[in-house]
């Protein structure tokens, strides 16, 4: 398995795995498919905007899984935190995919200067919570019923991971911009 920077033939790929999870998960809290000319404008806006969109290739190329980071929130005072998305195919699902691309969002968000990073997870995403966990991530907001799909109300649990030890924004002595 490789992971490598998304080029824009991997927008079906990408479509396809963000559509399973649209259509069969609470992980997207969307309930809207998509299509391969929707993703290759998100990877476009994403790549323009100075944000990476990692894929989890196996040896022939196929795509099992991709990740990507992004503003937070628009305003400047929280231009040092994303928050990042990591999506895996099902039938990769369990098998180190998901670690190794959120261990490789996390190094580029690392080397890109940011300071914090979020994670919105669906509150009963067990196997995220635990991923996350493992990494340092740690729990910092627990938001019931904020969202709804498949007829149910949805808790949203948000974790944080502090990405350098800055004292201060822009404290080019212990930020790595």
């Amino acid at each position: 398995m490789k992971i490598r920077h998304a080029a824009l033939q991997d927008a079906a790929a990408i479509a396809a795995i963000y559509n399973h999870a649209v259509l069969h998960t609470d992980t997207i809290w969307s309930e809207q498919a998509v299509d391969s000319d929707n993703r290759s404008t998100w990877i476009t806006q994403r790549q323009s905007d100075g944000y990476p969109v990692l894929i989890y290739a196996d040896e022939a190329g196929n795509v099992a899984g991709y990740a990507s980071y992004g503003a937070w929130r628009a305003f400047d005072g929280f231009r040092y935190t994303v928050e990042h998305s990591v999506y895996v195919h099902p039938d990769h699902q369990g098998k180190g995919a998901g670690r190794a691309l959120l261990t490789q969002i996390i190094a580029e968000a690392r080397q890109a200067g940011m300071h914090m990073m979020v994670a919105g997870i669906t509150a009963t995403n067990q196997p995220s919570l635990h991923l996350h966990r493992s990494l340092g991530f740690t729990e910092t907001a627990h938001m019931p019923q904020v969202g709804a799909k498949f007829g149910r109300w949805l808790d949203l649990t948000f974790m944080q991971l502090k990405l350098d030890e800055s004292r201060a924004p822009g404290d080019e002595k212990n930020a790595k911009r």
